[in-house]
């Protein structure tokens, strides 16, 4: 192929095909993004305005205690409330079970370190034993 211009008379070089490249078909990355639903805390000072009213209706009067009626003595004894008496209660159980399921343990560490100082005790009385019938003779 040439071309002309004017007097110039250019010829082009003939250029070899292009190669055929396979085409890679990549999907793009995707990520799971984690999110949260931010949790709003109000400041230390907040208040009402004054025009507001409380949906809630404060009641200063406490339910009465429960009371046992002893009709003999005529006294009347106050009773725990029910949230006291089941935390006395699992207490009281975890402590028994803790100590049931413990007390095994330490009856055997028990048993051993009483041997071992009693061997130590008996070592040493034989060892002062020994001086005081050498220093003797």
């Amino acid at each position: 192929m040439s071309a002309n211009l004017g007097k110039l008379n250019i010829t082009s070089p003939t250029l070899p095909k292009p190669l055929d490249l396979p085409v890679i078909h990549l999907k793009p990355p995707s990520a799971r993004i984690p999110s949260y639903t931010p949790m709003v805390v109000p400041p230390a000072n907040l208040e009402a305005p004054e025009e507001t009213k409380s949906k809630t209706k404060e009641s200063t009067e406490q339910p009465a205690q429960p009371k046992l009626n002893v009709p003999v003595l005529d006294i009347q004894l106050p009773l725990p409330t029910a949230e006291v008496v089941a935390t006395a209660t699992y207490a009281a159980v975890a402590a028994v079970a803790t100590t049931t399921l413990a007390t095994p343990f330490f009856d055997q560490i028990k048993k051993k370190l009483t041997k071992f100082l009693q061997g130590k005790i008996n070592k040493w009385k034989e060892k002062r034993k020994k001086k005081k019938d050498s220093s003797e003779s």
